[in-house]
């Protein structure tokens, strides 16, 4: 575990390792460039996760687990908010279900943490939860990177969860008007980086509108660029930090 800048978060936890490219989103994967890093650093749990394509690392598909890595939430004894594997998807359907159930009982043993749970794969992540407990310190998100993902936010609405939530990073292109019904918490943020995909304004509009509708907590993480520092976190003149309120019961809702 590690601590992080990411805004909405205090910590990474990456008991899994490796990913592949799924969708435009992936494309520029902040992991990749980490992963290929740390592997010519001489870190055993990233060798041969990536490859050279070109000027950039890609992901070969390979997948690590680190069952050494399970237990480091539990020796953390101030409450963190943690986002669980920064470096991979604990839903990649090369992570057993079996270690996904490893994964959940960590979680449940430290309720004093909340565990933020990202996926590109909610089809899959919709399927095992049903087998795992909703555990109240645990949100469910997936990436939605353009319009031609929309359906990943009904797949997660098919997932029972204390909070579900969207991170539409990198927004790559206009949303229209998503129904947000039932889901908590949407995070936006142009991408960054040296091949960065510009963001328009009219495109965070209309997630900001939807999430007014719904009332979904709504967070600006950045414009993004290849100077993310100089285009900064403003939006409408001021910052927009809002987290969401876990419910009193579990949220079940089926489409």
């Amino acid at each position: 575990m590690a601590d992080t800048s990411i805004e909405w978060t205090d910590a990474t936890w990456n008991p899994v390792a490796g990913c592949t490219i799924l969708s435009p989103g992936c494309t520029n994967c902040y992991a990749m460039r980490m992963a290929a890093r740390l592997e010519a650093m001489g870190m055993e749990k990233y060798r041969g996760l990536t490859r050279k394509s070109g000027r950039r690392a890609v992901w070969t598909g390979k997948i690590r687990l680190d069952r050494g890595a399970l237990r480091v939430p539990q020796r953390w004894r101030k409450p963190r908010r943690i986002f669980v594997n920064s470096m991979s998807d604990l839903f990649h359907e090369a992570v057993p279900a079996k270690f996904v159930a490893e994964v959940w009982a960590v979680m449940g043993s430290t309720p004093w943490h909340t565990y933020q749970i990202l996926t590109k794969r909610p089809d899959r992540m919709a399927q095992l939860t049903r087998s795992l407990p909703v555990l109240r310190n645990v949100w469910l998100g997936t990436s939605v990177e353009n319009a031609a993902y929309l359906s990943r936010i009904d797949e997660l609405r098919r997932v029972s969860a204390a909070v579900r939530f969207i991170s539409f990073e990198p927004l790559l292109g206009p949303m229209g008007a998503p129904n947000l019904r039932g889901i908590d918490w949407a995070i936006v943020g142009g991408e960054s980086g040296p091949r960065s995909r510009p963001m328009l304004e009219e495109w965070v509009h209309e997630i900001e509108a939807a999430c007014r509708r719904s009332e979904t907590a709504f967070f600006f993480k950045q414009w993004g660029g290849v100077r993310k520092d100089k285009t900064g976190r403003e939006y409408r003149g001021r910052t927009f930090d809002e987290m969401p309120g876990t419910r009193h019961e579990p949220a079940s809702m089926q489409p």
